[in-house]
């Protein structure tokens, strides 16, 4: 059984924390002891238009203006490196991107641990972990997949003619969450066809195409085609079908034992004043308390995983361990 609870035992999937957001903010002067004022946020994000931190960006800048939290928020894809472009980026202009917040998720962990980049979460400043999002396995509206079962059918009979996009890199999360659900259906994890996209927009396109036979996505990357009917989810990684798309089925119910939720959050760049870094963990925490946030988190299944400042150190801390067990039994490391 790969789930929250026996991802610990396992060492397999601590990864049920929940991708996608980033976050630069220009500020007013200091006004009192409560710290800055923040007027504007600009959200940097490490991938590609359509993906779950583009869509977690623009979500979370829904919900901040649209409830009076901030005047006005813009956005800006810095695409590069598996997001590694975006971090170099803040980290190597610290001082004139103190304005600045970036979402990452998951795969900061992953790509620094197999050494992708030369940095990880902890040369960065911690804001908050904010949200959950469940992995989805999905295919074309005219696959002849009907289910996940079927693709474990083939998969089973010859891995090498299943093919799996992903909007990460080979190793990264979508890689690993396919891996899991091979795994648990009782196929060999290790022989995945895996093909990398950048972010969920290319993805769904290779997808729609046959240009792979399936991909592994954040859920809710995945709602808006299967609603439309151009796009079919297989398997969604919740214990239970979420309310914003009751279609998906689970795995769990397709007699595979895996669930996951991969989180996502905002860091800032380092060295980033104490005052305005509480500023902006208050204003987060603010959000989950308006009706405009919960009729963006509604809309995409996401899951409310708010970790501020230092509980979101010692989340990543206590996840990195757990990966790089999961890697190391895959074989990625």
């Amino acid at each position: 059984m790969i789930q929250i609870s026996k991802i610990n035992r396992r060492s397999l999937l601590a990864l049920t924390l929940a991708g996608s957001i980033g976050m630069a903010m220009s500020i007013a002067p200091l006004t009192s002891q409560a710290g800055p004022d923040i007027n504007k946020i600009h959200f940097l994000i490490p991938g590609g238009a359509g993906g779950g931190w583009d869509g977690t960006a623009r979500g979370t800048g829904e919900a901040l203006t649209k409830a009076g939290i901030v005047g006005s928020a813009s956005y800006e894809n810095m695409s590069g490196g598996g997001g590694g472009k975006a971090i170099g980026f803040l980290i190597e202009n610290a001082e004139s991107n103190y304005g600045t917040l970036m979402v990452n998720s998951t795969p900061i962990v992953i790509r620094s641990l197999v050494g992708r980049f030369p940095f990880n979460f902890r040369d960065l400043t911690m804001i908050a972990g904010t949200i959950g999002d469940y992995g989805a396995i999905i295919t074309g509206k005219n696959s002849p997949y009907k289910d996940f079962n079927d693709l474990v059918a083939a998969y089973k009979k010859n891995p090498r003619d299943v093919s799996v996009g992903g909007g990460s890199v080979p190793g990264g999360m979508d890689h690993l969450v396919v891996a899991m659900a091979f795994e648990g259906a009782g196929a060999d994890p290790t022989k995945v066809k895996y093909i990398p996209y950048d972010a969920g927009g290319k993805l769904n396109a290779a997808i729609l195409s046959g240009e792979v036979d399936a991909g592994s996505t954040g859920f809710s990357e995945a709602i808006a085609l299967a609603k439309s009917g151009e796009m079919r989810i297989l398997a969604v990684t919740s214990a239970e079908r979420v309310p914003a798309f009751m279609d998906a089925p689970t795995l769990k119910e397709q007699g595979i034992d895996v669930t996951f939720v991969n989180w996502r959050g905002f860091f800032a760049a380092p060295g980033l004043p104490e005052g305005l870094a509480n500023a902006y963990r208050a204003a987060l925490a603010k959000m989950y308390t308006t009706p405009e946030w919960e009729a963006v988190r509604a809309r995409n299944g996401w899951v409310n995983i708010h970790n501020p400042g230092e509980k979101f150190t010692a989340f990543l801390e206590n996840q990195e361990k757990v990966i790089k067990d999961l890697m190391t039994k895959l074989g990625f490391l």
